[in-house]
């Protein structure tokens, strides 16, 4: 009788990791997509910062024109230094957005490590009890 339990005990407990497991690997793939999206934002920071040294160099009558689709459009110089530096805050909000995500999603995946290796000890415990009997 007590054998049954025990072995139902197990079964929960071996359910409950596999379920733990699965919250762990969706977290570690956010965590893997976030990372990704940072690279291509962070990729677009340095750009924009470019960019900006660029137009700085400019003198204050030079010519600046805007790609908009296929086709050159004349942009007044201090608008185009604001648009860039507009996108530039934007990025930058962005990319701490997605470093406090990041955060989060990290103390997630470190707190359900810990849950599944609680879990494991539980599980080995639990089979250390049934092989002594």
């Amino acid at each position: 009788m007590a054998s049954s339990s025990s072995s139902s005990a197990a079964r929960d407990l071996q359910k409950d990791l596999e379920a733990k497991a699965n919250d762990l690997s969706k977290i570690q793939k956010d965590i893997s997509k976030n990372h990704q999206v940072r690279k291509k934002y962070t990729i677009q920071l340095g750009e924009n910062e470019l960019v900006l040294k660029e137009l700085d160099l400019l003198n204050e009558d030079a010519n600046v024109y805007k790609l908009i689709g296929p086709v050159l459009v004349k942009q007044d110089l201090a608008e185009a230094n604001a648009n860039v530096k507009k996108r530039i805050e934007y990025i930058s909000a962005e990319l701490k957005r997605l470093d406090s995500t990041v955060q989060d999603l990290e103390e997630k995946q470190n707190s359900k490590k810990e849950a599944i290796f609680k879990l494991q000890q539980r599980i080995q415990s639990l089979q250390a009890g049934k092989a002594k009997a």
